[in-house]
């Protein structure tokens, strides 16, 4: 597949201000300036986050209330649910809090609720309120959710039963009446950080409840590395508050980890130093396999399991889910291609629109994501729900999927998500209409260009600035993640060195020079691109710089995410 490449300008009198500032690799100072770095101080406070930069909590409106409300609860002995959602976000924000709440109330009095995801469906449910009622409950927290579920709140408020909501998704206009409403994103909050997950708001409240019960103001920090969890797997920006938390998080996961991720590094056979992408790919699947593959109340009792033992019997059932889940997504991904490959109307189509009544309804979000590696285009994966369709939907970058369902509306029964992924339900009569109709909204919306895949470069290199001096400089811009991703370089006019093979049948393993410079490294699934580095002509490559350690000797590689012919 073509692919765009992207060099984004950068203001040249900046990067050089940097530079004399910093002493270190123009190209270095190049990314920081493109990602807003632009002083000695904000350099300082990027490459050495420090926990004395994150906010005053109490700056977030409703703190107070939200403070007040649980300290009355304390004071009347009240029964108090922490409610989270069943993904990592919400299992993670109600470990910290339910850990926390035991520390200082009485563990009788307080329990937690995941709801499960197909038969309570997202957020705060009705069954949980319910449950809430029948066990005499009178405060609810729910954490990662609650922010769009004003009726709920309401039904619940009829019951005599208040609502502390923490969330960080973006608000309607009607706001739930709630007792107190946590959300950096809602009107009128001054809180100076808005891109927290719903973790990291939960954390804000244990700090605001931690310092009015005058703890010591390390307590908060006990829970760091699942709040770096949850950073890492909802993908929210690597910026500001997000960057100190996961920073010295991940200093937690490695020194002193929670006997729950412990547990999980063990099954994964992870070894060395853990970095942010280990929890995005090898921790956040397996707790999330738990709410699609069966229910995440797991999730939860391994994270706040007392001792490893009983931490790795919960981890060893989220990592049979998550087996479970990897083996129904590659069955269902490997039918939905030999579905489109053997149509040609949909192989030619803007959209992607598939469905078969027997696929599991927990992957086909993750079935969306993978068909968009193969097909570049909005993507909507169907299965049969008792007597609806119901399935979800992905998008390209930079395009508005949840715009194009609701322009659809008139052929689903239900619908629901945001700008990159969506969920819905349908008639299965409605099924060849809506399929048709999503086809002619995307087809009428879309640049053409955003069927194109897009790599964006930070900055050009040549082989010999690559050394382990500016590779230990890279290193120190993780935990990387959105508005601070892993830097992409680019070298131009670079010849093969007759040693390029292809491995696995698959793999391009490459030896390239430029000048007296020669480097190696690998593209993954890019054997496709061996005829070029035979041609002997020269090439521009853009990659990322790692580390390859092998019998013990540590090299630096690229990996290689393209290569076409130099433009002479």
């Amino acid at each position: 597949m073509q692919k765009r490449w992207n060099i984004p300008n950068t203001a040249p009198q900046k990067i050089a201000e940097l530079q004399a500032a910093l002493k270190i690799h123009p190209a270095i100072c190049q990314i920081l300036v493109q990602r807003g770095i632009e002083t000695f101080n904000q350099a300082k406070d990027f490459f050495r986050p420090q926990l004395g930069q994150l906010h005053d909590p109490w700056l977030m409106k409703d703190m107070d209330k939200a403070v007040d409300r649980i300290m009355l609860a304390f004071e009347k002995k009240e029964k108090i649910m922490v409610f989270g959602d069943y993904d990592v976000d919400g299992t993670t924000s109600v470990a910290c809090m339910f850990q926390f709440l035991k520390k200082i109330y009485s563990t009788e009095l307080i329990d937690f609720y995941i709801p499960h995801r197909y038969r309570e469906g997202y957020g705060v449910s009705k069954m949980g309120i319910d449950f809430a009622k029948e066990n005499e409950f009178t405060l609810i927290i729910s954490l990662d959710c609650g922010i769009k579920s004003a009726d709920l709140i309401s039904y619940a408020k009829d019951l005599g039963i208040d609502f502390i909501v923490c969330d960080h998704h973006l608000p309607d206009e009607l706001l739930p009446p709630a007792m107190a409403i946590l959300n950096p994103k809602q009107k009128n909050c001054s809180y100076p950080y808005k891109e927290l997950c719903g973790c990291g708001v939960g954390f804000k409240l244990i700090t605001a409840l931690s310092q009015r019960l005058g703890l010591s103001e390390k307590e908060p920090f006990e829970w760091l590395d699942l709040v770096a969890t949850a950073i890492a797997a909802d993908i929210v920006p690597m910026t500001g508050e997000n960057r100190v938390l996961a920073f010295h998080g991940m200093k937690k996961v490695n020194e002193n980890p929670n006997h729950g991720i412990k547990a999980l590094i063990h099954l994964s056979g992870l070894k060395k130093d853990l970095h942010i992408t280990n929890l995005v790919f090898m921790i956040a699947p397996r707790v999330n396999a738990a709410g699609r593959m069966d229910d995440a109340r797991k999730a939860v009792q391994m994270f706040i399991a007392e001792n490893y033992e009983e931490a790795l019997s919960y981890a060893e059932m989220l990592h049979s889910d998550n087996t479970d889940r990897k083996e129904a997504d590659t069955n269902i991904t490997e039918e939905a291609l030999a579905v489109i490959e053997s149509n040609p109307v949909l192989m030619n189509r803007k959209t992607t629109v598939v469905f078969q009544p027997h696929w599991h309804k927990g992957v086909v979000g993750i079935v969306a994501s993978r068909l968009i590696e193969k097909y570049y285009r909005p993507t909507v994966v169907l299965t049969r729900s008792g007597e609806v369709l119901a399935g979800s939907a992905r998008s390209v970058p930079g395009f508005n999927l949840y715009e194009a369902i609701h322009a659809c509306r008139e052929n689903l029964l239900g619908y629901g998500g945001h700008f990159a992924a969506a969920g819905m339900t349908l008639l299965p009569e409605q099924f060849e209409a809506f399929s048709r109709n999503f086809e002619e909204v995307v087809s009428s919306m879309i640049d053409p260009q955003l069927l194109i895949p897009e790599i964006i470069i930070d900055a050009e290199i040549k082989f010999k600035d690559i050394t382990p001096s500016f590779y230990n400089i890279l290193c120190q811009m993780e935990p990387f993640g959105p508005e601070n991703m892993r830097p992409v370089f680019i070298a131009k006019n670079v010849l093969d060195t007759g040693y390029s093979k292809i491995a696995k049948e698959l793999h391009l393993r490459f030896s390239l020079k430029q000048d007296n410079t020669v480097i190696t490294g690998i593209g993954f699934n890019m054997a496709d691109k061996y005829p070029l580095l035979q041609s002997k002509k020269p090439l521009d490559i853009v990659f990322t710089i790692d580390e390859n350690e092998w019998n013990g000797q540590k090299n630096l590689q690229l990996k290689m995410m393209d290569v076409r012919l130099s433009e002479l």
